[in-house]
């Protein structure tokens, strides 16, 4: 049977799932406003980003710490998921919007008639959360099977894949593709019925994020933990022996890459009604490489190292967007140069490196 943690690693996962499932909900809707202990909106809403982000970054640790595969496009599919998430949470505006009309705002304001044949049944929850699993997916699925029976791997993967990122920002930026151009979606009111806005609704929306990471987290580790993670890590490591083993690689490699992808729309998904918008800069080529650096900065092929990255880079970019907003990006680039100079195991593999000697 595989062994997916050790005790102390048990432990320490129940401890995290009931800060994120018991302990939060209860500083936000229990506690006193006037309590020092009270979690406001504004921090359950930002923890639950970073719970988004975490997901991704877990995904991409999967195809680049454990495949050896360096994709710049996951940024691409986490935006996905927030369409489709987001054409759902536009159709449930209603006639609530500025012009009161059953259709969004910009389809007004570009003067269009009627919604295009691709939203069509966006107002229905179930399609448009089958939309979030399968429009990442299947892109996914159509690029990595050309790319991989190509033979394209290394830096080559990692240009194409921003290369389909930037394409599909330039796309989504029109007005005409009816996804909002530059503006995207925004303005949400209600999901399922319910107001988005209300503090109950933040806190939902907060545990389902933090029980999709717990859940993802879950996944991966079986997945590395099992036969199919030790080839990938054979396919990272040798690819060619692999082959002479008799392994098809690309078939790893596709399943993992749009499995990856898959759960990055999950993540976008999440994202969008706690954030309130989603538009075409979440397909930044830059945001895609922003995930590689949480990856790199926690630990490649680790797991626990991408979700150290992912809360650290954030938290950190939280702080610096606010103080000192003009030097955000120098410091971004500078812990990537610095990571990639004197860690390059990331701050994971510098703890494991400590203590060997202690141990020793």
């Amino acid at each position: 049977m595989t062994r997916l943690f050790s005790p102390r690693g048990w432990i320490a996962l129940v401890a995290f799932a009931a800060a994120l499932l018991l302990v939060v909900p209860v500083l936000a809707l229990a506690v006193p406003e006037s309590s020092a202990l009270h979690l406001s909106q504004y921090w359950v809403g930002l923890c639950g980003k970073f719970l988004c982000y975490a997901i991704v970054a877990l995904a991409m640790d999967l195809v680049w710490g454990y495949a050896g595969i360096l994709s710049l496009g996951h940024g691409l599919f986490f935006a996905l998921g927030g369409y489709a998430m987001g054409m759902y949470l536009m159709r449930q505006i209603g006639l609530d919007g500025v012009y009161h009309s059953h259709l969004p705002d910009f389809m007004v304001f570009l003067d269009w008639k009627a919604y295009p044949w691709y939203w069509s049944f966006s107002e229905h929850f179930w399609y448009c959360a089958a939309l979030v699993v399968l429009v990442p997916g299947l892109l996914a699925y159509v690029f990595g099977w050309f790319a991989f029976r190509s033979r394209i791997k290394g830096v080559y993967f990692a240009i194409i894949t921003q290369a389909l990122t930037y394409a599909a920002l330039l796309l989504f930026f029109r007005n005409d593709t009816g996804f909002g151009g530059n503006n995207g979606f925004t303005d949400f009111k209600r999901i399922l019925g319910i107001p988005i806005a209300t503090p109950q609704m933040r806190v939902a929306l907060f545990m389902l994020s933090a029980a999709a990471l717990l859940g993802t987290l879950l996944l991966a580790r079986w997945l590395v933990s099992s036969k199919f993670g030790r080839v990938l890590a054979a396919i990272r490591d040798a690819e060619q022996r692999v082959m002479f083993c008799g392994y098809n690689t690309e078939h790893y490699k596709l399943f993992v890459f749009t499995l990856s992808a898959v759960l990055c729309g999950i993540a976008g998904a999440l994202y969008v009604p706690q954030v309130g918008i989603i538009n075409p800069s979440e397909m930044s080529p830059a945001n895609s490489i922003e995930i590689a650096i949480w990856v790199a900065v926690g630990g490649r092929g680790t797991l626990v190292g991408a979700l150290l990255g992912a809360f650290a880079v954030n938290g950190a970019k939280s702080f610096f967007t606010q103080a000192f907003p003009e030097i955000w990006l120098y410091f971004l680039g500078l812990l990537f140069v610095l990571v990639t100079l004197f860690l390059p195991q990331g701050v994971v593999g510098a703890l494991r490196l400590l203590r060997r000697p202690a141990a020793a």
